[in-house]
């Protein structure tokens, strides 16, 4: 199995399990060995065991290693275009960055030349070490069915040992759907498992949304609910992470999109602002606060806006990642800036990562810091070789272009179908 396909390695390979099991062994057999030299003695073992284990799972690197992050200054400048080691640009948008096994993982959708609305929208993902030197691991979605993609997001089940991809799609604009699909490897491709998931409001059109998973395992989807006015609603997901159970919030705004869900200690975050369709001004970040992740949720104010309501970052919310740090968990704010594109292609369009993000001593968020550049002391992840060649589909011809910009009634162009 190649490094992508269980995170095993950095739980542990079992190893407490084994402890236990060898502590045991000892004890049937009724040898007198003292518990501090024991425990020296089962170090040993373990370490042996675990290396071996771990290598045949195909975890060389992570296994070779102690089991303690390396951590390493990184300098992020959101300035340039990101490109991956080939020199091609990063086309990763409306996504999530995630750390799995041992190495950071960047989904988003790819546009390309179009202008987001054609069924060529394709989920793609890239892999770094470090945040800076990115690869393109492939494209995620098995054989999709015609419609138009946005907003993948990749969690975790360790009761199933698979990735889980949600993400939104219409299978005619704005009809729109929730689809689940899940995959061995953080890399897939991801077969589909649910095109069309009954999310509460699900007959109204369902739109943005993301995942969060917390410390205990259980899974949420924040979403937007298009013809419920773009409401946000959380949703408790099951075990599996491939449908919802009853246990919903209220709804916790209106007339907004573009929302993410987070846990700082034991405060929930939920941001969301505005809608914005693909708006180059940018949208705000309005910050509720709760002590469980379904609420009841208190607004706090907002960190993406001036105090006459303009955007401090023209940008569109698309996530909060984790990052490790020596000291904790960083939280990194996520944002599109739509139509910044030197060149006129879409897909080249800037993608904006703030600096971490500064809470209080009451819980509350600082207002974003805009600088363009910023660096950090971070987990460092493996320097791991692609492992297979990556998987992509077939450009399709589109039956049914959509030749008007539903945003800015503008006429595309034909590559822009």
């Amino acid at each position: 199995m190649s490094g992508h396909d269980r995170p095993g390695c950095d739980n542990g390979c079992g190893c407490s399990e084994l402890r236990e099991r060898i502590l045991r062994t000892a004890q049937n057999v009724g040898r007198q060995v003292t518990l501090r030299a024991w425990d020296a003695i089962s170090t040993v073992m373990l370490l042996s065991i675990s290396v071996a284990v771990c290598m045949s799972l195909g975890f060389p690197a992570r296994c070779a290693a102690s089991e303690r992050p390396q951590f390493g200054k990184v300098e992020i400048d959101n300035g340039p275009l990101r490109r991956d080691e080939r020199g091609n640009v990063v086309d990763a948008h409306d996504g999530c960055l995630k750390y799995f096994a041992g190495r950071y993982y960047l989904y988003g959708t790819a546009y390309g030349k179009s202008a987001g609305y054609g069924i060529n929208n394709r989920f793609r993902v890239y892999s770094s070490q470090n945040l800076k030197d990115w690869r393109f691991d492939g494209e995620l979605l098995e054989s999709p069915p015609d419609g138009v993609y946005y907003r993948p997001y990749v969690v975790y089940n360790a009761n199933t040992r698979k990735y889980v991809l949600w993400y939104n799609w219409y299978p005619k604009l704005w009809e729109g759907k929730v689809g689940v699909a899940t995959s061995d490897t953080p890399v897939g491709p991801f077969k589909i498992a649910e095109t069309a998931v009954k999310v509460e409001g699900y007959a109204d059109g369902p739109g943005d949304g993301s995942l969060f998973v917390d410390k205990d395992g259980t899974g949420y989807f924040i979403y937007t609910t298009i013809r419920q006015n773009h409401s946000i609603r959380i949703q408790r997901l099951t075990s599996d992470f491939l449908g919802v159970t009853s246990d919903t919030s209220g709804v916790l705004g209106t007339g907004c999109e573009a929302p993410a869900l987070f846990r700082n200690r034991d405060r929930y975050y939920a941001f969301f602002d505005t809608t914005c369709c693909f708006c180059s001004t940018g949208s705000g970040v309005r910050v509720l606060v709760a002590s469980n992740p379904l609420g009841p949720y208190t607004e706090e104010g907002n960190i993406n806006r001036t105090a006459d309501g303009k955007p401090l970052v023209a940008a569109q919310q698309t996530f909060v990642a984790e990052v490790l740090t020596p000291t904790g968990t960083a939280f990194l704010w996520m944002g599109d800036r739509w139509g910044s594109r030197p060149d006129g292609v879409k897909g080249h369009d800037f993608q904006f990562w703030s600096a971490p993000l500064h809470f209080t001593s009451d819980g509350m968020i600082e207002p974003i810091e805009a600088g363009p550049a910023w660096s950090a002391v971070i987990q460092i992840g493996d320097k791991r070789d692609l492992v297979k060649r990556p998987y992509m589909w077939p450009k399709k011809t589109n039956p049914n272009p959509l030749k008007i910009d539903p945003c800015t009634g503008a006429a595309l162009t034909k590559e822009e179908w």
